[in-house]
């Protein structure tokens, strides 16, 4: 994969690195790389690269990544085509997304291959101007519970099955990062610890189990929560459940989807102040109608109506959301304390942790690809720049 080399100065707008926030310094890029960050009227500033200036008004953050995406824009992973896998690319990237895991759902054997096959052709290819990278494929599904199962198709949820698993990882051609797993299952636990020793991310999510069975996969290796609160079993004072185990290990950093609807603002707050601004991340789980407006839309075969911000199935339950990433961080400063420094880690830092991909991508500082995101005075998107996108 074949990246163009952008080389350029940025002077204006507070920039945002690991530790704090500058006012009047400069960034320097060349091939794609930071190299500097200076003060802006240091004797080092390069003179023979263009400089880009901004308002002061406006704020420079890392990429963001959106660990648990399904679709946008009309378009959606199990389309299972490289035209969709482009528009959903296109889509996130105007929301000031750089990189995304590419979410699959429960559907029959046939089509999940031809996704994980679709995305493992997307990769290897050339990365578009002014698309999102997939960084990799989260399974969310089959192997979830019954009980929990929200948008996905019952008929065609199984127990976890791990010669499947390696099956369907070399289709991927080891591009799943991430899967989505009930620990109550059959064969769970020993299911969690081959992903684990195989690399992949083991997500507790679609679940009933009890505080012990979380903690069991925990144990086990289980390091990620799947939209956390949604489709799990909740907190009782006798019997903790899967959240509580949740919130308090610190091995587990949990998602959660900040669109005013499928968390109220004051559990989203507790989840704040329990796991803290390092350990918590900000993810869409948008569909396909992303993008479209209200309407009449598929996601997995069922037919979801949007309607008011809300993405449902014919029987209420949430079938994801049309949440935008930038709309998410705008919705976290209004409804907990956190600034937007506290914020950078929950789109960028810790999801490029979670993916083993801090060393190159999110956070902004020197020696990492210059991967960013321009927010205006308002928190609106103003500018996008990743490697293969150059700054016009």
């Amino acid at each position: 994969m074949s990246e163009v080399k952008h080389s350029y100065v940025i002077t204006g707008p507070k920039i945002y690195t690991d530790t704090v926030v500058l006012d009047n310094h400069t960034l320097v890029v060349c091939d794609n790389k930071i190299v500097a960050i200076l003060e802006r009227h240091s004797a080092a500033l390069p003179k023979d690269l263009p400089i880009h200036h901004f308002a002061s008004e406006f704020h420079l953050i890392p990429g963001m990544i959106d660990m648990h995406i399904h679709g946008a824009n009309g378009a959606d992973v199990m389309d299972g085509t490289l035209e969709s896998l482009d528009t959903i690319g296109h889509a996130l990237f105007k929301e000031g997304v750089t990189g995304y895991l590419a979410t699959t759902m429960t559907e029959t054997t046939a089509n999940i291959e031809q996704a994980l096959a679709t995305v493992k052709t997307a990769m290897t290819a050339r990365v578009k101007p002014n698309h999102a990278k997939i960084m990799g494929i989260h399974l969310e599904g089959p192997f979830l519970s019954f009980k929990q199962m929200g948008a996905q198709q019952g008929e065609l949820i199984r127990d976890p099955d791990i010669a499947l698993f390696d099956r369907w990882q070399q289709i991927a051609g080891g591009h799943i990062r991430m899967v989505t797993v009930a620990p109550e299952l059959p064969g769970a636990i020993p299911f969690i610890k081959h992903l684990v020793k195989s690399g992949v991310i083991a997500s507790i999510g679609h679940t009933d189990a009890t505080y012990a069975q979380t903690q069991a996969a925990i144990d086990a290796g289980a390091t990620h929560a799947t939209h956390l609160f949604n489709a799990m079993r909740g907190i009782h004072h006798r019997e903790p459940g899967t959240v509580t185990a949740l919130l308090l290990d610190e091995r587990v950093v949990p998602e959660i989807i900040v669109d005013g609807i499928h968390l109220n603002p004051a559990v989203i707050q507790l989840t704040v102040n329990i796991k803290g601004k390092d350990r918590l991340i900000l993810v869409t789980d948008a569909m396909r109608a992303k993008c479209c407006g209200e309407g009449v839309f598929d996601l997995g075969g069922q037919e979801v109506t949007v309607r008011e911000g809300a993405a449902r199935l014919s029987n209420g339950v949430l079938a994801g959301s049309v949440l935008t990433m930038n709309q998410a961080l705008v919705n976290m400063l209004r409804f907990t304390r956190c600034s937007l420094s506290d914020l950078i880690n929950m789109v960028s830092a810790t999801p490029a942790k979670q993916l083993g991909a801090f060393a190159h991508v999110g956070s902004i500082a020197v020696g990492k690809a210059a991967e960013w995101v321009l927010l205006d005075q308002h928190y609106g998107v103003a500018k996008v720049v990743n490697t293969n996108t150059p700054l016009e």
